[in-house]
């Protein structure tokens, strides 16, 4: 815990020193997924972004304490109080039942963070397994005064909270013109503002999840899920909170009200947003038609793809960007960075194959310092990945014989990149199954039979293996220790 991190807090929209409450203990909470539809690329982003926290603040010596929650069932439709749960939607049209439907969707996004090297977090609960937490605490915003009972259903007055704290700070809203901007919805004349959101839902008979309260039969509202979460599993104060951007309006403001008003304090001292993904300049979306799953970046079957992205490939073109930039999709940038992305890894396996020599002939110091400088900004990755292309310059030229390199020098090298590409940055240098290992293997004993047969002065054996392996997409350098091959 040597280094000093600086993150960029929004809620004071300025890169704050990071400094836990309660060291080396870290409390991290970040908004998971929705599990209804399927994962596409702008879920990877915040799964990768805080990955990468969550690596670099274990590095740095923190005992971390990683919630990532997923929604599940019984809520409605991001802030609307009104209409039908999807996951229930789904469950009735297709004669399921809802956690049938969750338990599909959740296996399958836990598949794909695998894939993408994202770690597991500590926790991950559900929202509908909280329900008596999340009653709980919809009490005590009404014991505080800052919530009313309608109809049986429980919202929350945005306008007399505002009168003694500040509603929209986060996200610099100003109430008065919630006021004015707010329309009038149907069915929400039980509310007396427009803006007040619910906390507790009184149920349809048509809803199918729904749980019996002190106000009615009846399910959360979305807001109320991760106060009552984090809280639970992180203390009533805690350290960072993170999600993407579009969850700082109204999710993450009506959290922050909702702990102020029942436990008269805020709860969360960092606040950390990612920006999102767009193609061509539009947030993506099944409405624009620009929706691309993860499943289908991966095996290259939607229309708008000219062909599969490795999850690594996604990973890297993820990293390449800075977390708080917007990052365009293109098949060219992610061609781009496959193409990256296989430099840096042929780098490092070279790396692991040079031998040392008595002395340095190249200067290959001070590329630990310089990655962790980046990272304690605000998580550069984008800067920790340039320095990490510039040492690969330095690892081709030993490996190529235009230099070398003394034995610690070598050592702290590979410590550094280990460190950096696998450890922090999260990328996986290959599949690691019994198939893959068999397969180099395979391709490693044609090019020791290849070697072997040019020192027999067997020229005819020789050329005849380099020339069917460069036919079917080999490239096989000859070098003074033996040889290296790639696809």
């Amino acid at each position: 815990m040597e280094n000093s991190l600086f993150i960029y807090n929004t809620l004071t929209h300025r890169k704050e020193l990071f400094k836990p409450l309660h060291a080396p203990h870290v409390g991290l909470y970040v908004c998971g997924p929705t599990v209804y539809g399927d994962g596409h690329l702008g879920h990877a982003r915040p799964a990768i972004t805080f990955d990468v926290l969550y690596r670099y603040l274990t590095h740095l010596g923190y005992k971390v304490r990683y919630v990532r929650n997923i929604t599940d069932v019984g809520h409605l439709e991001h802030d609307a109080d009104e209409g039908e749960d999807k996951i229930a939607k789904k469950a009735r049209l297709e004669k399921l039942e809802p956690m049938e439907v969750v338990q599909h969707y959740t296996l399958r996004y836990h598949k794909a963070m695998e894939r993408l090297n994202v770690l597991p977090p500590s926790i991950e609960p559900h929202a509908s397994g909280h329900i008596i937490e999340q009653i709980a605490f919809v009490q005590k915003i009404l014991d505080a005064g800052y919530a009313y009972v309608s109809e049986g259903s429980v919202y929350f007055d945005v306008e007399k909270y505002n009168r003694d704290h500040h509603y929209g700070k986060l996200s610099g809203r100003n109430i008065d013109e919630l006021l004015e901007t707010t329309r009038e919805l149907d069915g929400q004349t039980e509310k007396r503002r427009s803006i007040d959101f619910a906390l507790w839902k009184k149920a349809a008979p048509e809803h199918i999840m729904h749980w019996p309260s002190p106000w009615s039969e009846g399910f959360p509202g979305w807001h109320m899920e991760c106060s009552a979460m984090g809280t639970k599993y992180l203390g009533e104060e805690f350290d960072i909170h993170g999600g993407g951007m579009d969850l700082m309006f109204p999710h993450h403001e009506c959290e922050i009200a909702q702990s102020v008003a029942a436990l008269g304090h805020e709860t969360v001292h960092y606040w950390m947003h990612n920006n999102m993904i767009t193609i061509n300049g539009q947030k993506m979306g099944k409405s624009l038609g620009n929706f691309i799953t993860l499943d289908e970046f991966f095996s290259g079957s939607h229309p708008l793809l000219t062909q599969a992205y490795a999850p690594m490939t996604i990973r890297f073109f993820i990293l390449q960007a800075h977390y708080r930039s917007t990052v365009d999709f293109s098949n060219e940038a992610l061609q781009a960075s496959e193409k990256g992305l296989a430099r840096l890894m042929e780098a490092y396996e070279r790396l692991q194959k040079i031998v040392p020599a008595a002395q340095s002939t190249i200067d290959v110091s001070g590329l630990r310092d310089r990655c962790e400088e980046a990272m304690c900004d605000d998580l550069n990755t984008p800067i920790v990945i340039s320095h990490l292309f510039d040492a690969c310059k330095a690892i081709n030229t030993i490996a190529d014989g235009k230099a070398t390199i003394a034995a610690a020098d070598l050592e702290e090298l590979k410590a550094t990149f280990k460190l950096f590409v696998e450890d922090i940055l999260g990328l996986q240098t290959a599949d690691n199954s019994a198939d893959n290992t068999a397969y180099k293997k395979a391709v490693d004993l044609l090019l020791e039979i290849r070697r072997q047969a040019k020192q027999n002065k067997d020229w005819a054996t020789s050329d005849k293996i380099r020339n069917e392996l460069t036919a079917i997409g080999f490239t096989i350098k000859d070098t003074k220790d033996g040889f290296e091959w790639s696809i």
